[in-house]
Order: structure tokens, then C-alpha cells, then sequence
């Protein structure tokens, strides 16, 4: 397995997103699974695994709490290309529990509540999405937060124990705008309402001039590390590390 990592890791430089996920393809056996929550890079990576025909998966974590707008654009999506995009939940005893312990609101009362929200709305459910899968592919971009400018192209996530691809890791946002717009793509209407991060609607904000991406989501929380725990560690750090220098995008559109 790390050897393979390895080998993808050093084979995506220097390739255009299409052609990672077809490496990836080529060189995996089994399921691979892309978990997409409709923002604009994950948008775009539909597109080319649909318009392409490409062997991967493409599921969503529904937690129950998305905007009208990300249920609008998922709508949108499975119409322009024919294709059902599958959803997971979090499972009902669960959510009850949740619910019954520290309210519908509770995420706001602590970091710990927020955590143990995310973990039953979006972990648990994404545990059953990648089970029996030999790898996962995510929107994930570097240069979205100050936590995520360590990310890998390819590394082995311990916390699912899976094979993690993230194409668009070296791309900047202006590149992926640009492909959207030529493609026709779908794109969520948040994005042009100050939104360039996108999860649940009491969780997320538009953000301010100068903020980064991510200032928006749990915006009340001091921590700069703000993750909903689908792409941390155990130890609560972003899995891998680049090995290309943090900005330097390796593809052109």
C-alpha cells in the first residue's frame, strides 16, 4: 500500500486533474469512492468522472442540515448528466441521541458538542460510504486554509484506513472558476453570495474581505484548525504532506 502511495504521489506532478483520476483508475483495484458536497471544486471533478464515463463512485454525505442551494445544485447535477449521485446518512439512533443530549443547536455551545455533531452527521457516514472502497478521492486544495497547505497528492488516511487522492490540490481557485464557466458546469449559488466554502447552513457564513476560504465555516470557534474530522488524522492533523512548494500549481488550463 505505501508503495503505491508513494508511486501516485510522485506520478500526479505535472498532470492535469483528468488525467490523476485516470492514473488512479489505472493503478487501483476495486471501488474507488469521490465524496462530493457540491462546492465548486467538487463540481468540477464531477464533471469530468461523469462526462468521461470514469469508473469512480460518486457519493454524498447528506447530514440533514444543507442549504437549499446545495440541494438545488445536487438536483441540478444529476439532471445535466443523467447520473444518480448516491447520499449517506447519519443513522437514526444516532441523530436522535444527539439531539436528545445537547439539543438541534448544541454545536454552538462547545467545540466538543460541534465535534460530536460532525462525527455522527458527517464521519459516521462517510465510514459506510468508504467501506470495502480502495480508495477516495476529494476537492480538497491546498491553498483553501493555512491547515490544509500540508495536504498530499496521494497519502494513506489512517483515520479510514483508505488510499486518498486529492487531484486539484495544486490548483488555485481562479483555475477551477475558469474550467466551471468553459465547461458549463453546475455551480452552487452560494459561491457568488460570499460563500467559497460550503457545508451546513448553521454552521457556515459568507466571508469577509481578506478572510481565507474556510473564515466562514464554524465561525464562532477560536481554533484556526477548522475541520469537521472527514480529513484529520488521529492525532487531529490534515493527513500527509506535498511535495511540491505551497502555491506552485503543477497543472494548466
Amino acid at each position: 500500500m505505501h508503495d503505491q502511495v508513494a508511486s501516485l504521489d510522485l506520478g500526479f506532478p505535472g498532470r492535469d486533474p483528468l488525467a490523476r483520476l485516470k492514473l488512479l483508475r489505472s493503478q487501483i483495484d476495486g471501488r474507488i469512492v469521490f465524496t462530493t458536497s457540491f462546492g465548486i471544486e467538487d463540481q468540477y471533478l464531477t464533471d469530468l468522472i461523469f462526462t468521461h464515463d470514469l469508473a469512480i463512485e460518486v457519493v454524498t454525505l447528506d447530514t440533514g442540515r444543507l442549504f437549499p442551494e446545495t440541494y438545488a445544485v445536487w438536483t441540478e447535477t444529476e439532471r445535466k448528466y443523467g447520473r444518480k449521485i448516491r447520499a449517506y446518512y447519519p443513522g437514526a439512533s444516532a441523530l436522535e441521541t444527539l439531539v436528545e443530549t445537547q439539543g438541534i443547536d448544541g454545536q454552538y455551545d462547545s467545540v466538543a458538542q460541534r465535534k460530536t455533531c460532525c462525527e455522527v452527521r458527517k464521519v459516521a457516514p462517510l465510514r459506510r460510504a468508504l467501506e470495502g472502497a480502495s480508495a477516495w478521492v476529494t476537492g480538497l486544495r491546498a491553498d483553501q486554509s493555512s491547515t490544509r497547505r500540508a495536504t498530499a497528492f496521494v497519502s494513506f488516511d489512517p483515520s479510514f484506513a483508505i488510499l486518498k487522492a486529492n487531484p486539484l490540490v495544486d490548483a488555485a481557485r481562479d483555475q477551477i472558476v475558469r474550467e466551471v464557466e468553459t465547461r458549463g458546469v453546475p455551480v452552487n449559488a452560494l459561491h457568488a453570495q460570499g460563500y467559497p466554502s460550503i457545508g451546513c447552513a448553521p454552521c457556515t457564513r459568507a466571508i469577509r474581505a481578506g478572510e481565507d476560504e474556510r473564515a466562514g465555516r464554524w465561525w464562532w470557534e477560536q481554533d484556526a484548525q477548522k475541520e469537521c474530522g472527514l480529513h484529520l488524522a488521529p492525532d487531529g492533523k490534515i493527513v500527509a504532506r506535498r511535495a511540491a512548494a505551497d502555491g506552485d500549481s503543477q497543472w494548466a488550463v
